[in-house]
């Protein structure tokens, strides 16, 4: 069937993040909202029928996972990523970040560190620091135009000042790939370079590749595990319907853990948890079995709403710069040359502008003065966010 991205649905009063708590996230309710990451699109029409039929059940009691659930699961990452997994190796969850909580407990101990590439998804940040770990940031290095890994810094990162301190060495690093906010998909060759300094470290690699199906051609995506034996005995991937097919309020995400050991820890560690919920199970099948039309038809869209954004950026707002993405609906705008210190910047976007975007600042190390940007929505609200920054940065005369 033929999607139509175009069309408003209204939002407001639905208890929606996004449109519904403009004046707690931003001080005032009359704010565009740009910010959270879930797109104002209606999810696939099979997974809104799957949802209608199992909702006329009209039993809403304790679910699993059944093997079709787990079968829709293994299809989708062989067909999608060449990689074949076994269903023994899948824990359902219910989010990537409560995950994420998990396998810092499961796996490190208090006062150890954990490598993260800021700036990045800023509750990488929360997960380690709410359990008492402590963040070594292998910050990314920005040329202006793209970003990079800094394999040097990776390097200082395990080794410390002093390699005799063996107290130095980070034991986790956290993967996000494709990268949230600044846009790259990770090369293969990349992930190769990155996966063997942390088999060297024994470091084990925890991969959020919740936006793995949201990648733009020529880039590609390629599942850190499925690499080679060795990185997937030594991570674990995170992935989830819920970015791709806007599904994100059901709570229903995966992780593949194929190395025994490691699955073991962490099911231990999120004793206690939801694997997920009724109608998580549901959608999350009927989107990874009947979904490849719908995600070919929406990274159109959004590739449309990227080229739009920079180009009309460069026609009429100079001073500021897109990155161009990778992957994922979030852009990462340098905002820099407008002269602004980031609390002016924020601001001036929320009272001048009235947009509410993410402050980069948010994200961590190299953070300031960039904003990211959700264009998962119609292009009328992406002409009528450039318009507002356009019209404000005049008045100011920026």
């Amino acid at each position: 069937m033929k999607y139509d991205f175009d069309s408003i649905v209204e939002r407001r009063n639905t208890g929606c993040f996004k449109w519904d708590r403009n004046k707690v996230t931003f001080g005032r309710e009359k704010v565009l909202p740009m910010w959270v990451a879930d797109m104002d699109f209606p999810s696939p029409q099979p997974v809104i029928e799957a949802v209608k039929k199992r909702a006329e059940h009209g039993v809403f009691g304790y679910a699993f996972a059944t093997d079709s659930c787990y079968e829709a699961v293994i299809e989708k990452v062989e067909r999608a990523y060449n990689w074949k997994i076994k269903k023994e190796w899948i824990v359902f969850c219910d989010g990537i970040v409560p995950a994420l909580y998990s396998s810092v407990k499961a796996f490190t101990n208090i006062g150890d560190r954990v490598i993260i590439q800021q700036p990045v998804y800023h509750p990488f940040r929360f997960a380690i620091q709410d359990n008492g770990r402590e963040i070594a940031n292998n910050k990314l290095k920005f040329d202006g135009e793209r970003y990079e890994m800094d394999f040097a810094d990776l390097k200082m990162q395990f080794n410390g000042s002093n390699p005799a301190e063996k107290s130095s060495k980070a034991k986790m690093f956290i993967l996000c790939n494709p990268h949230n906010p600044v846009g790259r998909v990770w090369t293969k060759e990349e992930l190769i370079k990155l996966g063997e300094e942390c088999i060297k470290n024994n470091c084990i690699v925890i991969a959020d590749e919740i936006h793995c199906d949201l990648v733009y051609k020529p880039a590609e995506h390629t599942c850190f595990a499925s690499i080679n034996q060795e990185f997937e005995n030594n991570s674990i991937t995170f992935i989830a319907p819920s970015k791709t097919f806007n599904v994100a309020g059901l709570s229903e995400a995966v992780a593949i853990i194929p190395n025994a050991s490691l699955r073991d820890s962490f099911i231990a560690a999120r004793a206690g948890n939801n694997s997920g919920n009724v109608f998580g199970y549901t959608a999350l099948e009927a989107a990874y079995r009947y979904g490849d039309e719908y995600l070919s038809q929406l990274l159109q869209y959004l590739k449309g709403n990227i080229d739009y954004v920079i180009k009309y950026v460069e026609d009429n707002i100079p001073k500021i710069k897109v990155i161009k993405p990778e992957g994922t609906y979030l852009l990462w705008v340098d905002m820099r040359g407008l002269g602004l210190s980031s609390e002016e910047l924020n601001t001036f976007l929320i009272e001048e502008a009235g947009l509410g975007l993410n402050d980069g600042r948010m994200f961590g190390e190299g953070g300031e003065g960039f904003q990211r940007v959700n264009i998962g929505c119609p292009r009328k609200f992406v002409e009528e966010a450039l318009i507002k920054l356009k019209d404000a940065i005049e008045r100011r005369n920026l």
